[in-house]
């Protein structure tokens, strides 16, 4: 069954009377109504266009956060092969909202890392929403530590709203794990590359995307605070969220524009949930095209690359 945001409404009622007809068809085989499924198919077809051509930002939070959006147990399962599952951080727990493991993209060892947010309820609740406390980051920091070590690629893949704010990963070193995380990826001498796959959430997502290479899906988003958090302390008042997705700037098309990210991985018709297979398989050759890029480098360019990378950002029209 087929989720429809709220501004794919008029999309829903169309296609919904497409499988109408066809669903009276399937009941009376004497009924021929193809003919006008088709041009309904057609005509839903142009409007998932139009609606898609010119995304608002905050509609674009939207679709960063549809249910049926592939998440990073889909592209484990889809790109990589002889994954092998590394838990735990050997310190407190294994938090289920980070999924690390080590496996082969198109033959090449490397080590995937990313955050999971689940498909169901169930899963969700298990996965906390894909919101990581310290000992995800933990985890991250001791499998690129394994990475660097043998000298395999990370790969990481960011879906998070934002690292988790409760009482108990405050006591645990939330920030501190946040902060030793984005270290270790500045440190590791390894080819780094990332995607945002959905949501990229404040310092929760900076952890795991200090990487040499940066893309996003076409649809995704990559900000310092979400647009209701940022609507709450600016105006006071949660549903100015469309004004706040506005002024943040946290499209793809907008963090190229500034230079924050690399690349941007495009979407089928009517965003990643529409055509799951197809995205996927998007990520997967920018992944091999970013690998291929740093395959050359040297240890000692690669951690200089990605350092100079960071720590020229936001430095446009200074003077020293």
């Amino acid at each position: 069954m087929t989720n429809y945001l709220e501004f794919e409404k008029p999309l829903a009622e169309i296609e919904g009377k497409a499988e109408e007809l066809r669903a009276l068809a399937r009941a009376n085989r004497e009924m021929d109504v193809e003919q006008e499924a088709e041009a309904l198919d057609g005509k839903a077809a142009s409007m998932l266009a139009e609606l898609y051509k010119d995304l608002s930002p905050w509609r674009k939070c939207q679709v960063a956060r549809h249910p049926d959006r592939p998440r990073c147990s889909d592209y484990l399962e889809a790109l990589f092969t002889e994954c092998t599952p590394l838990a735990g951080d050997r310190n407190f727990a294994d938090d289920q909202a980070v999924l690390g493991c080590l496996a082969r993209l198109d033959g090449r060892p490397v080590v995937v890392i990313g955050h999971e947010k689940g498909h169901d309820t169930k899963s969700r609740i298990k996965r906390n929403f894909g919101m990581a406390g310290p000992e995800g980051y933990r985890k991250a920091v001791r499998l690129m530590t394994l990475a660097d070590r043998f000298g395999l690629p990370v790969i990481t893949l960011v879906d998070t709203p934002g690292a988790y704010p409760g009482k108990g990963a405050e006591e645990r070193g939330q920030a501190e794990a946040i902060a030793r995380a984005t270290q270790k990826c500045l440190q590791i001498g390894v080819p780094f590359v990332c995607v945002v796959i959905g949501e990229g959430g404040s310092g929760g997502a900076v952890a795991f995307a200090t990487a040499n290479r940066v893309a996003m899906l076409e649809h995704s988003i990559y900000s310092v605070i979400s647009p209701e958090g940022c609507a709450s302390i600016l105006w006071k008042d949660s549903e100015k969220m469309r004004e706040a997705a506005q002024a943040l700037r946290l499209t793809a098309a907008d963090l190229k524009k500034l230079g924050v990210i690399d690349r941007i991985v495009f979407e089928p018709p009517g965003g990643a949930q529409r055509d799951r297979k197809a995205a996927i398989a998007a990520v997967g050759a920018a992944l091999m095209e970013m690998l291929e890029s740093l395959s050359s480098m040297s240890r000692e360019a690669l951690v200089k690359d990605r350092r100079d990378k960071f720590l020229s950002m936001g430095a446009h029209g200074l003077t020293a």
